[in-house]
């Protein structure tokens, strides 16, 4: 079955280029692309989304209160955020509002095909100077946990919040790719949360790995 997509993108050109990108790619739909994002629920509802291309800085509801909407209505629909930015602001306020990957604009061309497969693996794709931004966010935080993760469930938190899919984890931690699930079910029960987002969204607020 095809990837069902939204594009939301204010750039005329880039909008038609990835436009065309999606819909030459025979396992994606395109069921719409708009400049901005101020219809968004409507338009979710309204179409059923598996995916968003989303951009931060468009005209009215930016593209992370866009995410937030998008997360509250359809919590399964998945968005990765396109953009020019590469700050750790930008960065962990669209995590936080539930993204599932963050993708540099100039990357786009050759990693987007990429990065939805990494979301649709279970993964969390980002570029490398992102996911850097991430991991130094993590460790600048010192909260103490009280969340009892064992150093290998931190081990497993560390490598999925570099966007890294389940088989990326494994060789990452040396360990199979069940046990990564195991680890993973572990880390949300302790979390007390539902997905990866959220996971990754609570250790960068409070410090985990």
């Amino acid at each position: 079955m095809s990837i069902k997509v939204l594009l939301y993108e204010d750039n005329d050109l880039l909008r038609e280029s990835i436009s065309s990108m999606v819909a030459l790619n025979e396992g994606m739909e395109l069921l719409g692309a708009y400049a901005h994002a101020n219809e968004a629920e409507e338009q979710v509802i309204r179409l059923r989304p598996d995916l968003i291309l989303m951009d931060i800085e468009i005209p009215g509801i930016s593209g992370i209160e866009a995410t937030k909407i998008v997360k509250k209505i359809a919590p399964k629909t998945m968005v990765l955020i396109l953009t020019v930015f590469e700050d750790s602001e930008n960065v962990l306020s669209a995590i936080k509002a539930g993204a599932s990957g963050y993708l540099l604009k100039k990357y786009i061309a050759t990693r987007l095909f990429h990065a939805v497969e990494e979301i649709l693996d279970g993964g969390a794709p980002m570029s490398p100077a992102v996911a850097k931004l991430v991991i130094q966010s993590m460790q600048n935080h010192h909260k103490p946990s009280n969340y009892s993760l064992t150093q290998r469930e931190k081990d497993v938190l560390l490598s999925l919040s570099k966007g890294n899919s389940f088989k990326l984890i494994a060789a990452d931690c040396k360990i199979s790719i069940d046990t990564v699930r195991t680890h993973i079910k572990h880390i949300y029960e302790k979390l007390q949360v539902h997905c990866q987002t959220e996971a990754v969204s609570k250790a960068i607020n409070e410090g985990l790995v």
